[in-house]
């Protein structure tokens, strides 16, 4: 009955397409019928005598995601089923309880219990090993499987079983579902008595007044007269938010962003509305690889008004712009409609999709497309491939063993077990890895049989290999064997080499398991090389206004 359903939906809408032909005379529109021509006569032989029993739901979910694939990443079609979870990334509200989860060694676990819901209310753990939800056993499920176990209607118990790996101990749960709604603003504080903090992770609904709120308060028990924004790793989201982040500290009517694309009814321009709040506080905007879209608005924005300091690593680089379609059957279409311009009329959009590799890869934006553009003071800014910070601090790539024992739940699972064994500890500003707990680490590790390659060691064997196709290795074989010796991975001279951020990111695992994300964020403030660096230029009138003169150019590389 649903295939017989489907064919005559399909032959409505092909008789429409022709219809349609008939009265325009269009070429394209007779294009659009013939090949949706093609592909229900395809679809119907396929049905009819293929060797197996095919899904039509899967034959057409799998075509339409493959012909979106080939336009961007960001065009998705959304079915019925995944509506919420469309819905949480726009809103960040969902009815659950308000927890984390992933899978590790094949077991669904907590990973993050969020401070203040269900999950942390009712005793759950970081570390619990979800064992059953509602009766049915997770072994066999994957993390989304128990993840829509989890949510459903507010008010609602929902019962889960786990086992705590502190002593494997099989506990019960009735935990209440409630409406979550995740935090935009994880943290807001101040880094000195002049210097106020806001962490903004995402650009849900009505993040702007979160930040407001934020802002005030600070604003009103501390009267600072600078402001670190950290957008930091901030995917992005909805625009109209961007631009009331942007309405607090630039006044009414100064343009934000713009947006053009094929429908020019659809093109906007996107100014200030309200009167601001505060036009004088000196700003630093932080942002690395990973802040994109809504984020990017705000940095380019902020550098292109010469309002506020940009702070850290290249952007993403997404100009893109998505409007949500409704389809039939409540199904969605997030499609890429538009490009969105910053003030001083340049798009940050890196990659070129629409011009793919014969590999399907697209590209970065050529050096010979890229374009000039000026800020409001005059300083000269480029096009075509994310922010480019005002002031560069290069991120700090992690050493191979550090990645390794993150990956492997090594830090993760040696925070549960001390969570286990201390039921308390210092405020997260004041906690630090002593040396007996990172003695205490060592050991955990050395216990558990880790072993592991670093990439150094791969390069040496592919060099090895080289030397000996041409008749070098013999040559210098002692030299060889001796920085064989050197980078060949020991763990015991490893753990020491490489102590001082294995103890950053301890400490950081550690203190969430007692003062959860805040507590994360507040841990790390000090050490920041970000915020250090974007304190001491703000506290330094004239270094700050040095970046803002005429004709400095901001580089594109």
């Amino acid at each position: 009955m649903r295939m017989k359903k489907f064919f005559i939906a399909l032959a409505i809408l092909l008789t429409a397409g022709f219809s349609f032909y008939s009265f325009t005379n269009d070429q394209k529109n007779f294009e659009i019928a013939k090949n949706l021509d093609i592909f229900f006569t395809l679809f119907r032989e396929l049905n009819a005598f293929y060797v197996d029993e095919v899904n039509p739901n899967t034959l057409v979910k799998t075509s339409i995601d493959k012909m979106l694939e080939s336009l961007d990443p960001y065009t998705n079609y959304i079915s019925e089923a995944d509506v919420e979870d469309f819905r949480f990334m726009t809103t960040g509200e969902y009815a659950g309880i308000g927890a984390l989860i992933s899978k590790q060694n094949d077991k669904i676990i907590i990973a993050e219990p969020y401070e203040g819901f269900p999950a942390q209310k009712y005793g759950l753990k970081a570390g619990d090993i979800i064992l059953e939800v509602e009766g049915k056993s997770t072994s066999t499920m994957e993390t989304e499987d128990v993840s829509n176990l989890l949510k459903g209607p507010a008010m609602r118990p929902v019962k889960i079983k786990v086992q705590r790996p502190t002593d494997n101990k099989i506990l019960e749960f009735d935990v209440v579902r409630e409406k979550i709604t995740i935090d935009a603003v994880p943290y807001y504080g101040m880094l000195d008595q002049n210097t106020a903090y806001i962490r903004l992770a995402n650009f849900t609904q009505n993040c702007s007044e979160d930040v407001k709120k934020a802002y005030l308060e600070l604003k009103s028990k501390h009267n600072p007269g600078s402001l670190v924004l950290d957008l930091r790793s901030n995917p992005g989201g909805l625009l109209i938010e961007s631009v009331k982040i942007m309405n607090l500290f630039v006044p009414k009517g100064t343009e934000i962003v713009s947006t053009r694309g094929k429908v020019k009814e659809w093109d906007n321009v996107y100014k200030a509305m309200q009167n601001p709040i505060d036009t004088t506080v000196k700003i630093a905007v932080l942002i690395n690889r990973a802040s994109a879209s809504a984020s990017e608005i705000i940095a380019g924005a902020m550098q292109d008004l010469d309002r506020g300091l940009i702070v850290g690593t290249r952007s993403f680089g997404k100009g893109l712009v998505q409007t949500t379609r409704d389809l039939s059957y409540n199904a969605k279409l997030k499609v890429t409609t538009a490009k969105y311009y910053i003030p001083s009329g340049r798009c940050i959009q890196a990659l070129d999709y629409s011009h793919r590799n014969e590999d399907g890869s697209v590209g970065m934006v050529p050096d010979s497309l890229v374009t000039e553009f000026k800020t409001k003071n005059g300083r000269k800014v480029y096009d075509g491939g994310g922010v480019v910070p005002d002031l560069k601090v290069d991120q700090d790539m992690l050493s191979t063993l550090s990645v390794e024992l993150i990956t492997r739940y090594h830090i993760f699972d040696f925070a549960t077990q001390f969570a286990g064994k201390n039921s308390a500890i210092p405020q997260p500003e004041e906690f630090h890895i002593t040396d007996a707990i990172f003695d205490e680490f060592s050991e955990y590790v050395r216990h558990s049989g880790f072993e592991y390659d670093s990439q150094t060691e791969d390069a040496y064997a592919e060099l090895v290999k080289i030397a000996k196709n041409e008749k070098y290795f013999e040559v210098a074989s002692d030299e060889f064997k001796a920085l064989e010796a050197r980078i060949k991975p020991d763990l015991n001279k490893d753990l020491g080499v490489f102590r001082s951020e294995i103890s950053e990111l301890l400490k950081e695992e550690i203190v969430s398991r007692y003062y959860y994300q805040k507590g994360s964020v507040r841990a790390t403030l000090s050490t920041d090389k970000n915020i250090t660096k974007a304190i001491e230029v703000l506290n330094d009138q004239n270094v700050f206004a040095g970046f803002f003169k005429a004709g400095t150019t901001i580089a594109p590389n």
